[in-house]
């Protein structure tokens, strides 16, 4: 597709967009214990695995995010794809794009939460407080008021993702990992016979239920595993987006290969099943306790809360701004798309940071005075639900525009290997046929409940209806601008009868989309 004004400028080079997507390796800390407590060592296959198929996808997203400059994100060129411009009635595929908007941002929205909940897991770590009930609730909430009001404070001037901030994120995120494993694998913590004899439970048989278990396993670790897509996402900013995005692509997803790999292989064999099962989600903690002392411990792991800080600084803006491009693009509420002077969308942002406080509460008062299994494990499993979904749409778009006659002439910019679509054809059928259920199926058999897929679908589900309203709301005041009476005489006649001189014809052209809405 030739450049012209109306596109992004092409300012990012590969270097760049690799530092905005290394980050992910940190996403592995929420999970690591629960996965393993399914599978035991067999975990360290699952991330590698996981990583891979970030390899096969990100291919397709690489090469369909530089042939719609224009749109925003994966979610963007979904409901390009799926869009077909219908002037009457409803466009049911901008809803399906749309949908795709809303799973990808409740994906990555909780990770204002999720994280926050570490850090405070980390702190009952370090300091050891014995508190209970409502003392935990508070201390939770306490934490998250602090962390979503720098965010917002920090947010509303300005302060947005770039390649220096992406660099910060990069350093950040993986230093205090790489020295607190280092650290373990030079005291002679780790030991890999550890992993190897405990390679899955005494109990493995095999059975249809184990295996779908280890599916569930793999639902649940894309999440993270295969997040490096971001590396892809801004691939209509590179300046040579047929060689950057590839460089980018392929370094980024190596990195993660290695990252992943290390992470699960070194927490494992340091601490084993009952070391990880007593250390919960601050699986570091013990570690770096472990190998440099109380003192050092307390160093290390003060930048590995500031590493999770700038991952939650990730998540609100980008989040946020996903909000504010919904709303541009008539999928949300007007009010979403109000700015201050920064141009920073503030209202979303504000959403956001309610939004997040509110699950805290939730599943801190839920597990806490409600006595329910609700874990931060809770809210990322309904979390990777969307990611599920997201994922499904924005494969099926890419198959999308290898088969429609629509895309024939389309140009891309840079191209995934030949045939490359029946691959994620694949994909979309495992997706949504294997990953989805196995993941739900997973998070009942841990948790024996529903909470985490009740809440996942409910949120997800909100959409619907809330879209439905906006578009008759769209309808509405766009029936209002239609109707401008051209005379003062013509305004008068028109009060007279009830009706705008230009009612009749607007009348017809949105009378089948309200018949649709209100039926």
């Amino acid at each position: 597709m030739a450049e012209n004004a109306n596109e992004l400028a092409r300012s990012v080079s590969w270097k760049e967009g690799l530092f905005i997507a290394l980050g992910v390796p940190l996403l592995i800390l929420p999970s690591l214990c629960d996965v393993s407590s399914i599978i035991w060592g067999m975990c360290v296959l699952v991330w590698t695995v996981s990583v891979l198929q970030g390899f096969v996808q990100n291919l397709a997203y690489g090469e369909m995010v530089t042939a719609f400059p224009k749109a925003t994100g994966l979610p963007g060129c979904a409901q390009a794809v799926f869009t077909k411009g219908n002037k009457d009635g409803i466009d049911k595929g901008k809803l399906i794009g749309a949908f795709s908007a809303w799973c990808y941002w409740f994906a990555w929205c909780p990770v204002v939460a999720i994280f926050t909940m570490m850090i405070g897991d980390y702190l009952m770590q370090m300091f050891s407080l014995d508190i209970s009930g409502w003392g935990v609730v508070g201390l939770y909430m306490a934490v998250g008021i602090a962390i979503v009001s720098l965010m917002f404070v920090l947010g509303s001037r300005g302060l947005e993702g770039g390649a220096k901030v992406g660099m910060i994120l990069a350093i950040a995120s993986i230093v205090p990992i790489v020295i607190i494993l280092v650290g373990a694998l030079a005291t002679g913590m780790f030991d890999f016979s550890v992993i190897t004899d405990n390679f899955y439970r005494a109990e493995w048989s095999w059975s249809v239920q184990d295996i779908v278990l280890v599916l569930g396993c793999f639902g649940l670790a894309q999440w993270s595993a295969c997040a490096w897509e971001t590396a892809a996402i801004y691939g209509p900013e590179y300046k040579n987006p047929a060689k950057d995005v590839p460089k980018a692509l392929f370094v980024c997803g190596i990195i993660c290969l290695v990252m992943y790999f290390f992470v699960s292989t070194t927490v494992y064999g340091s601490l084993g099943q009952e070391g990880i099962t007593a250390a919960g989600t601050a699986t570091l903690a013990p570690i770096a306790e472990f190998a440099f002392g109380e003192i050092g411990s307390y160093i290390a792991l003060f930048f590995l809360i500031v590493a999770m800080i700038l991952i939650i600084q990730t998540g609100f803006l980008g989040s946020a701004r996903t909000l504010h491009s919904m709303a541009g693009e008539r999928n949300l509420p007007k009010w979403f798309s109000k700015v201050n002077k920064n141009d920073m969308p503030t209202n979303a942002m504000m959403f956001v940071v309610f939004f997040n406080l509110a699950l805290v509460f939730i599943i801190k008062f839920s597990g806490e005075i409600l006595a329910a299994e609700t874990t931060t494990m809770t809210l990322l499993t309904a979390s990777a639900l969307g990611y599920c979904i997201a994922n499904g749409i924005a494969l099926a778009a890419y198959v999308v525009t290898h088969t429609s006659d629509r895309f024939k002439n389309l140009e891309r910019p840079f191209k995934a290997p030949r045939g490359w679509h029946r691959v994620i054809a694949v994909m979309v059928c495992i997706q949504f046929g294997v990953w989805l259920p196995c993941l739900m199926y997973w998070s009942y058999y841990l948790s024996g409940g529903v909470i985490a897929i009740v809440l996942g679908l409910v949120i997800l589900a909100f959409f619907i209806p809330l879209w439905f309203f906006v578009q008759s709301k769209n309808a509405a005041d766009d029936l209002q601008e239609n109707c401008i009476p051209e005379t003062t005489e013509s305004n008068s006649r028109s009060k007279n009868r009830g009706l705008c001189p230009h009612f009749h014809q607007t009348f017809f052209k949105c009378n089948d989309f309200f018949l649709i809405v209100y039926k």
